[in-house]
């Protein structure tokens, strides 16, 4: 009787593991704009960390890495993947898209639940403060009470006004703009002392896209309260999101997502906690 059982037990857990993979390899047939293909939309242009050298075909960088594993999880082979690019407003209007999911770093909200939907989270971001060195020079510091007198400045549209206006409610409104690539024109410009931007993003636009740049601090991913998580979106009502959220759930239940991580974002920043 007890081998039986133990047969018995042994045959579910089988079947069970079976079934788990038969899901992930084989439940997106047929709910793909195009069969047989995972279309993936990513910004024009995309950037390191989230995208190397602009080329999301070749795999490197987070996003495309995430994407890759994911299309290996939902069956499709990285010659079954195709790239189509759009604007980060674009990707989270409603309507029909010519697309499966799209990457852009996008912040899981409520309010943009009404018009798209959102997979399970690929990644949990720090909140950063980026500013230029005549800044620092000026006396800033990596604590609250210090960041409250600059000019702030935010892109429309996103979570960083809303992120400002908790962390550090500073003395003056904060300025909005289109874009991040605005947002740097007005710090190169000294129009504003500071931004808020996700670290793997600060950490680039202090490197690369400014002369001066530095990345004054950082808050825990928890600082507010709620985890500022991204997550890829699909059209409103896309079956296909079960089967996305499946390979990611997976995906962090192995420690997939984690090794990747580790790979294109680096834990070890050396970017002091704002106190």
């Amino acid at each position: 009787m007890k081998n039986s059982v133990k047969s018995l037990v042994i045959a579910c857990a089988f079947s069970l593991m079976s079934g788990t993979a038969f899901a992930a390899a084989d439940c997106a047939v047929g709910k793909t704009v195009t069969d047989g293909v995972l279309t993936i939309g990513t910004g024009n242009p995309a950037y390191f960390p989230w995208m190397i050298d602009d080329t999301p075909e070749n795999g490197k960088g987070f996003e495309a890495a995430v994407a890759y594993a994911l299309a290996e999880r939902m069956g499709f082979g990285s010659d079954q993947v195709v790239w189509v690019r759009t604007t980060f407003d674009q990707a989270i209007q409603p309507g029909v898209k010519d697309y499966d999911l799209n990457m852009q770093q996008y912040s899981i909200t409520e309010e943009r639940r009404q018009t798209v939907d959102f997979s399970a989270p690929y990644y949990t971001s720090a909140a950063a403060v980026l500013v230029r060195a005549p800044t620092v020079e000026g006396g800033a510091e990596p604590n609250v009470s210090s960041l409250k007198g600059l000019i702030w400045g935010a892109a429309a549209g996103t979570t960083a006004n809303e992120l400002i206006a908790s962390l550090i409610d500073p003395e003056s409104q904060t300025l909005l703009y289109d874009d991040n690539a605005d947002l740097t024109e007005a710090l190169k410009s000294n129009q504003i002392d500071a931004v808020m931007l996700d670290l793997p993003s600060a950490l680039f636009t202090a490197a690369v896209l400014l002369d001066d740049g530095v990345v004054l601090g950082q808050f825990p991913a928890d600082a507010t309260g709620q985890l500022d998580q991204f997550g890829a979106v699909l059209e409103k009502g896309n079956p296909l999101l079960a089967c996305v959220d499946a390979a990611l759930e997976g995906m962090t239940a192995d420690g997939t997502l984690a090794s990747i991580e580790a790979r294109w974002l680096q834990s070890e920043t050396g970017v002091p906690v704002i106190e």
